[in-house]
């Protein structure tokens, strides 16, 4: 691997790695981060797609990891800005690097959500997601939705009010978050839309729908935010693209709970790893007795109207 700078539109400069093959390309590939979870925590699987030929980019969002800035307190980041400014400045410098080839995307949590904000995601060939949402309360597993509101939506808010951002590491929950990230998160509505200016809303959701990419969105049955009503809810703005949601269980691997993140742990390298090669180069399902969730892209002009009317 080596350092790269991604250099966004308004000027903000991002910090990742990019991982070159010696191998044949399987194509480009970009690995979206969940939020609070610096993109060191997916390494090893990038490392992993580069020995099998993937040309990859790991990369931090503005205000995380390599990203940050010396001063997180008002630096006025808000998580819209992650796929509006900082997905698209990804997606540029992979779309203009030399060879041909797929461009992927696998995206954990909200990182198979920001694509879709980002002008030119119709560009994308594949996308691979892992508990893909945007993190609406009502969405959480019943077992747990109690405890997660509290601290997602009630502490978090309160301290980041008090600290003038959301002092994550210290608590040992996630990576420290701008405070405009962190009111996003905990006042998020069931629209995601609505988090937007008024204004900028038909835009947002026709960005969303002009991508054209296959969608393949893992679930994890015990995964207390990516359940089955956040990721069709997520799905359902990528009217624009073929879209599938299959559902894992822990027993599948051999283990007792996986939940949000134990996926990219390396013990899952000779599993779950390996089948997501099948997808991510081949576009075929790993896991076609799975499936819960299915639906054929939408015509551009009535995908549209819909979204916009």
């Amino acid at each position: 691997m080596r350092p790269v700078v991604l250099e966004c539109a308004d000027g903000v400069r991002l910090h990742g790695h990019l991982w070159e093959t010696r191998r044949p390309s399987a194509g480009r590939l970009i690995i979206n981060a969940a939020t609070g979870v610096a993109a060191r925590y997916y390494h090893r699987y990038a490392a992993f797609l580069a020995k099998h030929g993937f040309e990859v980019l790991t990369w931090d969002y503005r205000g995380i990891g390599l990203s940050r800035p010396e001063r997180l307190r008002g630096s006025g980041y808000l998580w819209r800005d992650w796929g509006e400014k900082d997905f698209a400045a990804a997606l540029r410098f992979m779309v203009e690097r030399p060879g041909a080839g797929l461009l992927s995307v696998v995206g954990h949590s909200i990182g198979g959500f920001l694509p879709g904000l980002a002008a030119g995601s119709d560009q994308i060939d594949r996308m691979l997601t892992v508990g893909a949402q945007y993190a609406w309360p009502g969405d959480y597993a019943p077992r747990c939705r109690a405890t997660l509101w509290l601290k997602w939506h009630l502490v978090m808010p309160a301290l980041t009010a008090l600290c003038g951002y959301f002092p994550g590491k210290r608590l040992g929950w996630l990576e420290d978050l701008p405070a405009g990230v962190a009111y996003e998160w905990a006042f998020r509505r069931p629209r995601f839309e609505l988090s937007h200016p008024a204004a900028t809303r038909p835009d947002v959701l026709a960005r969303m729908a002009a991508v054209r990419a296959e969608i393949l969105a893992v679930i994890m049955s015990d995964d207390e935010f990516g359940t089955l009503p956040a990721v069709r809810r997520a799905l359902g703005y990528y009217r624009g693209a073929a879209r599938r949601a299959v559902r894992l269980d822990p027993a599948d691997f051999g283990r007792q709970s996986i939940g949000h993140f134990q996926l990219f742990h390396s013990s899952h390298e000779a599993g779950f790893w390996q089948e997501t090669l099948l997808w991510l180069r081949e576009g075929r399902n790993p896991w076609p007795d799975r499936v819960v969730f299915a639906a054929a892209p939408e015509p551009r002009s009535y995908a549209d109207t819909r979204l916009l009317g």
